[in-house]
């Protein structure tokens, strides 16, 4: 699947999405593309529609109207796990993680959880070399690598964070979905959680709504901008920073173009 617009294949496509809640449309036949390798942000408002989009794509919510498309395969009717066996992995706003479980055990469980990964319990997991090896690289990559024993309850709130983002490259994911990652972060911790997803191999799309907007410009290539539920616009940040469309929807002063 090619984006026409860009030149660029597209690796996930939304067509018309829509999630009703009885007669509150919280998401309204919203349409755009994330290309393949992208660093791509959704912004908006508070009520924009931004957590709801992210839960129909990363399959958490069922979608109302529209299709998802990843890699030009119709995948809005399925379930998370199938999601991720085609290569979508997410990380939340709450966290998903196994508090008792130590760091290492936490990225062991989610390599257990691959396609083809078995279901031979901690213990088999635990005992393969390569997994641990492919564990301990993958909490090294994010920049926890003398963690691998502590129990995740002992991590601090930013910790936490880049331990969810081992546990989902665990999964060899194509397309990676990150929810509000610097919520309640520190600046250091936003800077060096910028850091480890700007360092993400360009095999790895990445599609983040986040409301921190310096975060969003320093890392994001392309940004989409949601508004009461629409789509407003889907442009370069310098594009959407100087969109008076995207200034009013922000500062409330009249109805943004749609």
């Amino acid at each position: 699947m090619t984006d026409q617009s860009h030149g660029h294949p597209s690796l996930l496509e939304l067509r018309d999405l829509s999630r009703h809640f009885g007669s509150f449309r919280a998401l309204d036949e919203v349409s755009f593309r994330v290309r393949a390798g992208a660093r791509h942000a959704i912004i908006g408002p508070n009520g924009a529609g931004k957590s709801t989009l992210f839960g129909l794509v990363s399959g958490t919510l069922p979608v109302t109207a529209g299709s998802v498309l990843f890699d030009g395969q119709d995948v809005t009717r399925l379930p998370v796990h199938r999601r991720v066996g085609l290569g979508i992995a997410a990380t939340f706003q709450h966290s998903s993680l196994f508090m008792r479980e130590s760091v290492l055990e936490n990225v062991l469980l989610a390599l257990l959880r691959r396609p083809g990964g078995g279901l031979g319990g901690r213990r088999k997991v635990a005992a393969r070399p390569k997994a641990i090896a492919r564990a301990h690289a993958l909490l090294d990559q994010v920049g926890l690598p003398t963690r691998y024993e502590l129990a995740a309850a002992e991590l601090s709130h930013g910790e936490r964070r880049q331990l969810e983002v081992a546990v989902a490259l665990a999964t060899d994911p194509r397309l990676l979905l990150l929810d509000e990652p610097a919520a309640g972060m520190s600046p250091a911790e936003t800077d060096r959680l910028t850091a480890l997803i700007a360092a993400l191999p360009a095999e790895v799309t990445v599609l983040l709504v986040e409301h921190d907007l310096d975060m969003v410009f320093e890392l994001a290539d392309t940004v989409t901008v949601m508004h009461l539920g629409r789509h407003l616009m889907t442009g370069s940040p310098d594009a959407v920073r100087s969109s008076a469309a995207v200034q009013s929807a922000y500062l409330g002063t009249a109805e943004a173009a749609s």
